[in-house]
């Protein structure tokens, strides 16, 4: 009976006081026009303020022609490589490419056979967790949310390190190739102790095998027999090739070069970088569009009817349906509008897995949302630029059909984007900036000092 009144009044002193902290913390939306803020670093014509420079990743998605911006197909590089081309090379020389993506973009140039040879050597080495860490670290606290074990998992590793605070360059990038290494254990491993814990199922705990690409290592260690398929590789290895890298502007790469601005270690700016990329509005976009497909197909009853289609995406717009955010998920992007070569690249593999998965009819309702979506938010909406689908409308719909758990999806974007916050960390660290450091102005009217007897 004590604690249930403690507990009543826990949570009447709780709610009295999250309403004082809103209170305290809401700003007059006019303020920002006033000041000019350029709220989420971005000018209201959708352009990016400038606050950096990078050599490892560029997205263009417009040309300015006196002025103005014209938007054009969307293009993603690294290192001055388009990822059209280094999908295409990597495709006809039949190998899996995201180990090569990884040389090029910690290095900044393709590996000859001799390179990459020596690169993977490393990385297979580096596969192997400390002695009892899976037990005592991963298995003993079991998470619900895998991307909360991995930052927890990346954390624990600085203890295991000998030389945790060194920055020099070849320590920090020994630190960075060994995550890069072992993050698909850390994910898998989580997923199997939450699996067990939590969802009573069995535990499957595989070694990852120092032949095999990380894209099939995933796949191996993540299924019970431990088995996959050519094509089931080859487009997870394609989907961590398109997370690698996005530019220095998305929030967790951007997070890495703040962290890493201050001089802290490499355990501690990666876990950063891993709390940015679990947001929903960053890493966690997959798992909403797979839900809001699910709701879709279990609302329309004609999958090739473009008006029921419409109706429903306008009642996501209007807040009438799915999570009433009013939002259609996978649709737009912060930067491209015309089209987001991720997706392009993705879409014709997803069409063939979805033919050996006997899934063509819900390939096709894909298709006919990232369709009319745009146009029925144009109705909608008014825009400053256009939308498009992009990489997240895709990849959800292929880790389900990989059988990968929604709990894995941003884990596996983790898996992929490591890798450029690893470049991102070495460029910070060679270029030794300053402490970043960006102006907030206080909105706050001056006050004086009452004594708590006189309030």
């Amino acid at each position: 009976m004590e604690d249930h009144n403690l507990e009543q009044s826990e949570g009447k002193i709780l709610k009295k006081l999250s309403g004082l902290a809103e209170k305290s913390s809401l700003i007059k939306p006019e303020l920002y026009s006033k000041y000019a803020v350029k709220r989420g670093l971005r000018d209201l014509d959708g352009r990016g303020v400038l606050v950096g420079l990078t050599e490892i990743g560029e997205v263009q998605s417009y040309i300015l022609d006196e002025g103005e911006m014209i938007p054009v197909p969307g293009r993603l590089i690294y290192r001055g490589y388009d990822i059209a081309d280094l999908v295409q090379g990597f495709t006809v020389d039949e190998h899996y490419g995201f180990e090569e993506a990884a040389y090029l973009l910690l290095f900044g140039q393709l590996p000859d056979h001799n390179s990459q040879r020596d690169f993977q050597q490393l990385l297979a080495r580096y596969q192997r967790l400390p002695e009892d860490f899976v037990r005592d670290m991963i298995l003993k606290a079991p998470s619900k949310d895998i991307m909360n074990t991995l930052a927890r998992s990346v954390l624990a590793l600085y203890t295991f390190d000998d030389n945790p605070d060194d920055t020099s360059m070849i320590n920090v990038l020994k630190q960075c190739i060994r995550l890069i290494a072992c993050f698909p254990s850390l994910a898998v491993y989580g997923y199997q102790a939450f699996s067990h814990y939590h969802g009573n199922q069995s535990l499957y705990i595989h070694s990852p095998q120092a032949d095999l690409s990380i894209a099939e290592n995933f796949l191996s260690m993540l299924r019970p027999d431990s088995k996959y398929t050519k094509l089931e590789a080859t487009l997870l290895d394609l989907a961590l090739v398109l997370h690698a890298e996005h530019g220095g502007g998305n929030n967790s790469s951007f997070v890495t070069h703040v962290v890493t601005s201050t001089g802290t270690d490499t355990y501690s700016a990666m876990a950063a970088a891993i709390g940015s990329l679990k947001g929903p509005r960053h890493g966690g976009a997959n798992i909403k569009v797979v839900q809001m497909f699910e709701d879709i197909k279990d609302k329309l009853k004609n999958w090739d009817d473009d008006e029921e289609i419409e109706r429903y995406l306008t009642q996501i717009l209007t807040k009438d349906a799915f999570d009433r955010s009013g939002l259609i998920y996978g649709i737009g992007h912060a930067v491209y509008s015309i089209s987001d070569p991720r997706a392009v690249i993705l879409k014709d593999y997803v069409a063939q897995l979805a033919r050996e998965k006997g899934l063509e009819d819900e390939f096709k309702l894909y298709t006919n949302v990232e369709r009319l979506a745009p146009q029925v938010i144009s109705k909608f909406n008014k825009m400053y630029k256009g939308v498009s689908a992009n990489v997240d409308f895709y990849s959800g719909f292929v880790y389900r059909m990989l059988n990968i758990p929604v709990e894995m999806f941003t884990p596996i974007f983790a898996i992929a984007r490591i890798v450029g916050w690893s470049a991102h960390r070495i460029e910070e660290i060679v270029n030794a900036g300053k402490i970043i450091r960006p102006a907030y102005k206080s909105v706050a009217p001056r006050r004086t000092y009452v004594r708590m007897t006189e309030r």
